[in-house]
């Protein structure tokens, strides 16, 4: 029961930080993690109460299901466009991260011993692209630097984490062999990746055969989608693959099964507002989690900081803000050397844009909820029983980079973006889409009265319904194809015309709810009215 007033609990905080949030926003923006350490906090200090995870427990709760979902929906574009650059961010940045930064933490705290400062190095490695999107909402982010941003993003969580666990190996056993790790990484990604790809594969057949051929039932098609990622990361760790591998690969996967178009527009929609509520949850309770837990942590370090001689409470917060200043150095230094070899020559020009981009790229590198569970996961104990070195202080020193560098990217990011021009070909290719979509559907309208025989005797309404609706369709077309001030002028008609279409929406949804409250119309049936018009109501409205 305990434990289940815990979750609870934790849950009820996630929902009051995006309550508190809101609130506040319009007075002083703070980022969401930051509200949910602070409500975790005072949690922990109203029932002090020390909430114990497995490792690995934590990363198959809460990283597998969050990985997945990136790979699911990063778009593929952003990944291929610029797959050398993200891979130089994702994979190379991560090991000059882990060398830099762990020597200048074992040399600035001699008491956290070399493995320790190498797997505190690794795991704050990966960034956020979760935190720096929602920071980069109130500025014009350019396409191409989200899609970077984001592709990095996804595939250095997995190097970071794989990084990590050779430096708690070096650690548990005080010995090391680059050839053995080179090995053991190579099988770490080839085979986390197959089994991720395999698993969601037969996933998706499966459940595409039993559609098919016996129908397809909402339910179960979401929850399949659910048990995907953690079915991928156990089976990929019960053959000492990577299960952080697997489960993005598995995200992939699915995005590629997403794009065939199989599966109904119901099933797709439940599905996505489902996995959008397991995503604010997860990231939610992780940070809910880390304050509950922050003063046993605290307390921990200061013991640690005390038997090396570093006392001083001021000494720490030093400690924090030199580490994430020499990641953002070591960031900086990569970014632009990427930036000026491997990006295309438009987007590595000099001046305003070439030096704004890479700044923007280098505080964009803010830590969050991936950084604060791998954290989490280091062992409590070494082989022999005897306690894991300066664990307590790994986890503050990487909290305290967690909150410094979501308050360097809040403030700055802003500031640098603040001129950058959206990319503008966005409009452009969806106005094309458009005119293509539209074209096939007259086509299949055509097609279908050619199918209605003449002599039936409902051919005629056929044929009128048919026309009125293709000369929608040819109305939409002609919008599209305007050119220069025209097509604005229509655009902000279509603007003006879905705001009253709206309107009119809601003065229905408030009839049918009268309707039945007065008992004119039964629950199920007034259930089902009310749902076509949330639907309406959110495809106009854009969400």
């Amino acid at each position: 029961m305990d434990a289940v007033t815990t979750i609870l609990t934790l849950l009820a905080a996630v929902v009051a930080s995006s309550v508190i949030a809101r609130a506040v926003a319009p007075l002083f923006p703070l980022p969401l993690p930051f509200i949910q350490i602070a409500l975790g906090g005072i949690i922990g200090a109203a029932v002090p109460r020390h909430i114990a995870i497995e490792p690995e427990l934590f990363l198959l709760i809460f990283i597998a299901p969050l990985l997945f979902l990136d790979g699911w929906r990063i778009p593929k574009e952003g990944l291929l466009d610029d797959r050398w650059a993200i891979g130089a961010l994702a994979l190379g940045l991560v090991l000059f991260t882990v060398l830099g930064a762990g020597f200048f933490i074992h040399w600035m705290i001699p008491v956290m011993p070399l493995p320790v400062a190498f797997a505190l190095a690794a795991i704050l490695s990966p960034t956020d692209a979760v935190a720096v999107t929602a920071i980069a909402r109130r500025s014009p982010v350019p396409r191409r630097l989200l899609h970077l941003l984001e592709g990095e993003a996804l595939l250095n969580d997995a190097s970071g984490l794989v990084c990590m666990r050779f430096a708690v190996a070096a650690a548990l056993t005080g010995t090391f062999s680059l050839l053995e790790a080179s090995g053991t990484f190579l099988w770490l990604a080839v085979g986390g990746c197959a089994v991720g790809a395999a698993v969601a594969l037969a996933a998706n057949t499966a459940k595409d055969w039993v559609a098919r051929h016996l129908g397809e039932e909402t339910g179960s098609q979401i929850l399949i989608s659910l048990l995907i990622p953690f079915a991928a990361y156990l089976l990929a760790t019960r053959i000492q693959a990577s299960g952080i591998l697997a489960a993005v690969a598995a995200g992939i996967a699915m995005n590629h099964e997403e794009r065939t178009g199989r599966g109904s527009p119901v099933t797709r929609i439940r599905r996505a507002a489902v996995w959008d509520a397991l995503q604010f949850a997860a990231n939610g309770v992780i940070f809910v989690l880390l304050g509950q837990q922050f003063p046993a942590i605290a307390a921990g370090a200061e013991q640690v900081m005390q038997k090396g001689s570093h006392g001083q409470g001021l000494q720490l917060l030093l400690y924090i803000l030199a580490i994430n200043a020499a990641l953002l150095a070591l960031r900086g230094v990569w970014v632009w050397i990427t930036m000026r070899l491997l990006l295309p020559p438009g987007q590595r020009q000099d001046g305003k844009p070439g030096w704004r981009l890479a700044a923007a790229a280098t505080l964009a590198g803010a830590r969050g909820a991936l950084t604060l569970s791998g954290v989490m996961t280091l062992p409590v104990a070494l082989a022999d029983g005897a306690p894991f070195p300066a664990r307590d202080l790994a986890i503050i020193l990487a909290t305290g980079v967690i909150v410094a560098s979501l308050l360097t990217a809040n403030a700055g990011l802003p500031l640098l973006l603040r001129h950058a021009a959206a990319a503008p070909r966005d409009r452009d290719e969806e106005d094309a889409a458009r005119l293509s979509a539209a074209r096939s559907a007259i086509r299949a309208l055509e097609d279908s009265l050619e199918a209605i025989p003449e002599t039936r005797a409902d051919a005629a309404l056929y044929r009128q319904a048919a026309a009125h609706v293709i000369e929608r369709y040819r109305k939409r077309m002609q919008m599209e194809a305007k050119a220069g001030a025209g097509i604005e002028a229509a655009r902000q008609l279509e603007g003006i015309e879905r705001g009253m279409r709206i309107v009119a929406l809601r003065a229905e949804r408030d009839d049918y709810f009268r309707s039945a409250r007065s008992g004119r119309l039964t629950d199920e049936r007034a259930r089902l009215l009310i749902r076509e018009i949330d639907l309406l109501e959110a495809h106009l409205a854009g969400r």
